[in-house]
């Protein structure tokens, strides 16, 4: 296996609103809200169901990997309901190896809401259900060890089981990269992120925000010296100003293309993430990598959902 990733299996369920149903709903755009069952049945109630889709931010990845050629496989705790079946199989069927015997569990498959507003940002919901509740027994030692690189999800760090899932997989893994998820994120887990960032990422995936963030920066200048003296490899998505490499005292850039007729921005970094990822496990250089990230980005904001078809 080429890559193995570990993350949330949620099912997204997409739908259109207005800015003004955000505010009724207390709700910041472009953020990951966590919310739990009633809530997330609430929100639901008043909205129509644009479409319903096997997603996760690793796992998109995931799926961009395989579709691109790469031999991928995928960790993350499913129930053995309807939604669960759903999941599995959409995996399957992009020729992705899925890594997890489900059980019927007393928590049902996580979902989450993508609400997408007229300017084709997101702002999502997320009953996280049994997905949060992954932990080291649910890691597949052989899938970890036979995996030239894992791909971690921020969205399923939390002390607790899924640390522990986490810890088990970069012990046992020959590289680790991981994507920061969202700034929310970042900043509930600023020690342990930090932690990570500094003395187990081999590669870390954020954008400008979560850096800035991270490292409690006052400008873009200040990410720059952070990430020269880490000695590591960072990769940071900027919006329309392109994307960033940097690996010991090389700084890389990317431009983002131009003139996209932009539909939705749900999967722009886990198909960045895909396409980097398949450059640097195939030996492309840095700059061959962010330009295949922005290719495989500027193709799914172009579409809805947060995969291409294949």
């Amino acid at each position: 296996m080429k890559i193995l990733g570990i993350g949330n299996a949620i099912v997204d369920v997409i739908c259109k609103v207005e800015d003004s149903f955000l505010s009724k709903n207390n709700l910041t755009k472009s953020t990951m809200k966590l919310v739990d069952e009633t809530e997330f049945k609430k929100i639901l109630s008043n909205l129509k169901i644009e479409e319903t889709i096997a997603g996760g931010s690793v796992a998109n990845s995931i799926v961009g990997l395989s579709q691109l050629g790469n031999s991928v496989s995928f960790i993350g705790k499913i129930s053995d309901d309807e939604l669960g079946n759903k999941y599995e199989k959409s995996l399957t069927n992009e020729n992705v190896k899925y890594c997890y015997r489900k059980k019927k569990e007393t928590i049902p498959t996580g979902t989450c809401l993508i609400l997408i507003t007229p300017d084709s940002e997101r702002t999502m919901c997320t009953f996280l259900g049994i997905a949060g509740k992954v932990s080291d027994k649910d890691i597949d030692e052989n899938a970890v060890k036979n995996s030239e690189l894992i791909f971690l999800e921020g969205y399923l760090w939390d002390e607790g089981k899924p640390k522990s899932a986490f810890d088990k997989a970069m012990s046992l893994s020959k590289k680790t990269a991981m994507s920061l998820s969202d700034k929310f994120c970042v900043d509930r887990h600023k020690k342990s992120f930090l932690d990570l960032v500094n003395n187990k990422l081999d590669i870390t995936f954020t954008n400008e925000q979560e850096i800035i963030s991270l490292i409690d920066a006052k400008n873009f200048n200040e990410v720059i010296s952070f990430a020269k003296q880490l000695k590591k490899l960072i990769v940071i998505t900027r919006s329309n100003k392109g994307s960033i490499a940097i690996q010991n005292n090389e700084v890389i850039e990317c431009y983002s293309q131009k003139n996209l007729k932009i539909v939705d921005l749900t999967g722009a970094g886990d198909l960045f993430a895909a396409g980097f990822l398949h450059g640097h496990i195939n030996n492309f250089t840095v700059k061959e990598s962010l330009k295949k990230g922005t290719e495989m980005a500027s193709k799914v904001i172009q579409i809805f959902g947060a995969r291409l078809k294949s």
